[in-house]
């Protein structure tokens, strides 16, 4: 057995009930009850961060995460003028809901995919099945470019997916 995670977690629980006593002032019993509650969640967190931390990492996944934020924030600002556009138009609004195909996007990626199209004014992803994404849109153009798949195949290139 290593000892060496144990004494670490160890450590961390009494640096961060020391730190709970010292911003508490207080001696209750109830209140280090929840000191140690809170202590030994946070114990728990850090274990499965721990065996989160262990898994490989690609460095080169945080300058295409980059480039895709800023990808998403021109697609927001482009977004964000269209419905001004369209709120201001004379034509009125066309709501609509879709359900689109999230077969071709890794199942790693889709709640990235769905933020995503959240995240994208206009348009808001409602629910996630297996194989679909339940989307709403102010219009049906925003419709007809989420399916032309522009936003999974970026999210795709950006985890090193094939699309």
């Amino acid at each position: 057995m290593n000892r060496r995670p144990f004494i670490h977690l160890l450590i961390w629980a009494i640096v961060l009930m020391a730190f709970w006593l010292l911003l508490s002032g207080f001696l209750k019993p109830l209140l280090i009850a929840f000191g140690v509650v809170s202590v030994a969640l946070v114990v728990v967190l850090l274990r499965r961060m721990d065996a989160a931390d262990e898994q490989p990492q690609t460095p080169a996944l945080g300058l295409s995460f980059w480039r895709y934020g800023l990808w998403l924030s021109g697609q927001i600002l482009l977004s964000s003028i269209e419905v001004a556009k369209l709120v201001w138009s004379k034509k009125g609004l066309s709501p609509t809901m879709a359900k689109l195909p999230i077969s071709k996007v890794a199942q790693k990626n889709r709640v990235l995919y769905a933020n995503s199209i959240t995240l994208t004014p206009g348009t808001l992803s409602v629910d996630i099945d297996d194989d679909e994404v339940t989307v709403h849109a102010l219009n049906k153009q925003s419709i007809a470019d989420l399916k032309a798949g522009g936003m999974a195949k970026k999210i795709a290139d950006v985890m090193g997916d094939k699309y």
